[in-house]
C-alpha cells in the first residue's frame, strides 16, 4: 500500500466518473520510475465494468526540462491522427484542483519494453537489428512529413533560422542555469556561432529527444509507439538525427549509435527513409549541437537539484555524471586533433 499513490488514483477515478460519464474505478496504480519531465503512473481501470489500462502522466514540483504540457499533448494528438506511432491521447486537465499538478492521461500500450538494458539482453537481442531499422526508418519517414499537413503550424512557432533558434535558446539555459563558469560550453557556442549554417529549406516535426529509451519495442522488433515528446517543434530534419547518434546514447558501446548500430548505417537508413541526402558540413553542426544542447540539459539539471522544490537524485546523478561525459564529448569534438576517445569520428 502507497497512501500518496492510491489517493491520485482514487481522485483520477472520481474525474474520469464526471468526465467520461461512465462508472470508474481504479483497480491498481504503480509509477514507473525515470521519468525527468513528468512523474509517470501506469494504471488498471475498470470502466463499466470494462478493465482499461491508462498511463497518467503529471506534472511534478521541479522539472530536468522545463516543457510546455499543452504543446507536448497536441503534439501527440497531432501525431495520433496523421498515424505515426504515439499512445493515443486521451485527455489534457490543467486545472490543479483535481490532482493537484496538471496532468494528462494516454491509452496504455501493452507487451512491450522501454529499458535500453534489454535490448542487449535475450529475447531482444536476436531483433535488436529490426528495432535499429524502424528507428532510423520512422524517423526519416516523420521528416519527410509537411508541417502543415499534420497541422503543427496552428500551435508551434514556425522558425526562420532554426539553427539560430535553436543555439540562441539552449546557449541562454546554460548561461542561466549555471552554477559554476562553463569554459567547455562557451568555446562551444562560439564555434557553433562562427559556424552557423544556412536554413536548409525543409522543416519538419523534431521530436527533440529522439534516441534509445524514449520508444517502446516487442519482441517482434516492432516500435509500436515513440514517447516523450516534451521538447517537440517545427525544426530542421537533421536536429533529431543529430541527438539520435550522440555518443552519450550509445554509453558504453560508443561505436554503436543508441547501443543499436553504427552511425553510418543509421544515416543511410535515414536516408532512405526521408529521401533526404545528408549534408555533411551542415550535420557537422547539428552533431556538435546535439553535445551542446545535452550539456544545456545536465546544467539545468544542477541547477534544479540545488534550486528547485523537487531533491529526486535523478537531477542530481545526471547534473554531475552527464555534464563530465557530456564535455569530455565536446573537447573531443571541438579538437582538430582528437584521437576520439569519448567519441568515434563525426560524419
Amino acid at each position: 500500500m502507497n497512501p500518496a499513490r492510491d489517493d491520485i488514483a482514487r481522485r483520477l477515478a472520481d474525474y474520469l466518473t464526471r468526465v467520461w460519464a461512465a462508472d470508474v474505478s481504479a483497480e491498481h496504480i504503480e509509477q514507473i520510475p525515470g521519468g525527468a519531465s513528468r512523474e509517470t503512473y501506469r494504471l488498471r481501470l475498470s470502466v463499466d465494468g470494462t478493465p482499461r489500462g491508462v498511463i497518467l502522466r503529471r506534472d511534478p514540483p521541479s522539472s530536468l526540462i522545463d516543457t510546455e504540457r499543452a504543446l507536448e499533448y497536441r503534439t501527440y494528438e497531432a501525431a495520433w491522427r496523421a498515424g505515426i506511432p504515439v499512445p493515443e491521447p486521451l485527455l489534457l486537465e490543467e486545472d490543479v484542483t483535481v490532482l493537484d499538478r496538471p496532468f494528462s492521461l494516454m491509452a496504455e500500450v501493452t507487451g512491450c519494453q522501454t529499458a535500453i538494458a534489454n535490448l542487449a539482453a535475450p529475447p531482444f537481442y536476436r531483433v535488436r537489428h529490426r528495432i535499429a531499422a524502424r528507428k532510423w526508418t520512422l524517423l526519416g519517414e516523420i521528416a519527410r512529413r509537411d508541417v502543415h499537413d499534420l497541422g503543427l503550424t496552428d500551435f508551434m512557432p514556425v522558425p526562420e533560422h532554426p539553427a539560430r533558434r535553436e543555439l540562441e535558446y539552449w546557449a541562454n539555459v546554460i548561461r542561466t542555469d549555471a552554477l559554476q563558469p562553463q569554459p567547455v560550453a562557451e568555446a562551444t557556442i562560439r564555434w557553433l556561432t562562427r559556424h552557423l549554417p544556412e536554413p536548409s529549406g525543409r522543416l519538419c516535426l523534431v521530436h527533440g529527444d529522439y534516441r534509445s529509451g524514449n520508444f517502446l519495442y516487442n519482441e517482434a522488433g516492432e516500435i509500436p509507439a515513440l514517447l516523450d515528446w516534451e521538447m517537440a517543434h517545427i525544426g530542421d530534419p537533421l536536429e533529431d538525427l543529430a541527438w539520435s547518434l550522440d555518443p552519450l546514447w550509445g554509453w558504453p558501446e560508443r561505436h554503436l549509435a543508441g547501443g543499436l548500430l553504427s552511425r553510418k548505417d543509421a544515416v543511410s537508413l535515414w536516408e532512405g527513409a526521408s529521401g533526404m541526402t545528408v549534408d555533411r558540413e551542415a550535420f557537422r553542426w547539428w552533431q556538435i549541437f546535439a553535445s551542446l544542447k545535452g550539456l544545456a540539459i545536465w546544467i539545468s539539471s544542477s541547477e534544479d537539484f540545488a534550486h528547485g522544490t523537487s531533491k529526486d537524485p535523478i537531477l542530481a546523478v545526471a547534473g554531475w555524471m552527464m555534464t563530465d561525459r557530456q564535455n569530455r564529448i565536446l573537447v573531443d569534438r571541438l579538437h582538430p586533433d582528437s584521437p576520439h576517445r569519448y567519441t568515434e569520428a563525426l560524419l
